[in-house]
């Protein structure tokens, strides 16, 4: 009774005394309790910028470090010998290890520029590297990549697993119907330049939106369509991917889509393993180059339906 008698009292002082009426202390008390969300919500975004960082790098657990060893080393082998970004082995590879269809393509595209350096350099010291048509194609597939990059952002992951699979679909028909050829016969004229812009604007935008290089693209449209050969069309593919993967990956990496970790790994051992893909390119004939192509996109294809199925179930 005493201690609620002396509470009573020393209230009945706190509302009376002219240092604190009603209207201060209840703005005191409104104070104590702003300063305490504010505390709170401060940690808050402290705490969640701490676990999701653009630079960071754990999307995959270091006992998948043997599997993406291995997707670098088919993707440069695939990369010399079909003249391909390797993004058509890297994405499926690294959803094996967990990456979501997104951030394999954007972790795809970042590995590309290294895979593509070292064919680049074993296609032009024999001869097959197309320079002038390759410049007006990296014309139009860095405009294309900053194309598809922002789409990447947009679309849903379930239209992106699609795309992907129509996009193998329809390079398997278009492989069916072309007849490679040694022989190579690029003319260059205004309109023949202006297809080319073209021709890698559609590829850039693949390129970003996919994680390919859109090498399955430039290689038959280049042999389809101006005329060059299979080695100079596979060669001058690696020469046009390359910026378009790099001002592609700016994006992606700017929006922390990129597991530069997984990036670096792929792409330095297939820095390697891509002029060996070239050697054997130019050893086999180009109905064998062909048919081997469209075996791998089989098997790729397969692989993507049953990952689009199993995602919408």
């Amino acid at each position: 009774m005493r201690k609620n008698h002396s509470k009573v009292i020393t209230g009945l002082a706190l509302l009376t005394s002219p240092a604190c009426d009603i209207t201060t202390c209840m703005s005191r008390e409104m104070n104590e309790t702003t300063e305490n969300s504010s505390e709170s919500s401060m940690s808050a975004p402290l705490a969640s910028s701490s676990l999701s960082s653009p630079s960071q790098s754990t999307s995959f657990p270091p006992s998948r470090i043997g599997l993406i060893i291995l997707v670098g080393l088919a993707a440069g082998l695939l990369s010399g010998l079909f003249g391909v970004g390797g993004g058509t082995v890297m994405v499926p590879g690294l959803m094996l290890c967990g990456f979501s269809q997104r951030r394999s393509s954007a972790t795809s595209l970042a590995a590309m520029p290294l895979a593509s350096l070292g064919g680049i350099v074993s296609y032009s010291i024999a001869g097959n590297v197309h320079w002038a048509m390759g410049c007006f194609i990296i014309v139009g597939s860095i405009s294309g990549a900053l194309i598809g990059a922002r789409l990447l952002h947009i679309l849903p992951e379930r239209i992106l697993r699609w795309v992907f699979v129509f996009f193998i679909a329809l390079i398997i028909i278009q492989q069916f119907t072309d007849t490679p050829s040694r022989a190579s016969h690029v003319v260059l004229t205004p309109w023949t330049a202006l297809g080319m812009i073209i021709l890698g604007m559609v590829a850039g935008i693949l390129a970003a939106l996919l994680g390919v290089g859109g090498g399955a693209i430039l290689v038959p449209g280049m042999s389809a369509v101006f005329g060059a050969s299979d080695l100079v069309s596979r060669g001058t593919s690696l020469l046009a991917i390359m910026p378009g993967a790099v001002s592609g990956t700016v994006s992606n990496i700017k929006a922390g889509l990129v597991d530069i970790r997984a990036a670096a790994i792929i792409g330095v051992i297939a820095l390697v393993t891509t002029p060996i893909g070239g050697i054997i390119a130019s050893g086999l004939t180009p109905q064998i180059n062909q048919w081997g192509f469209i075996a791998f996109l089989v098997v790729v294809l397969i692989k993507s339906v049953h990952s689009a199925l199993k995602k919408r179930v």
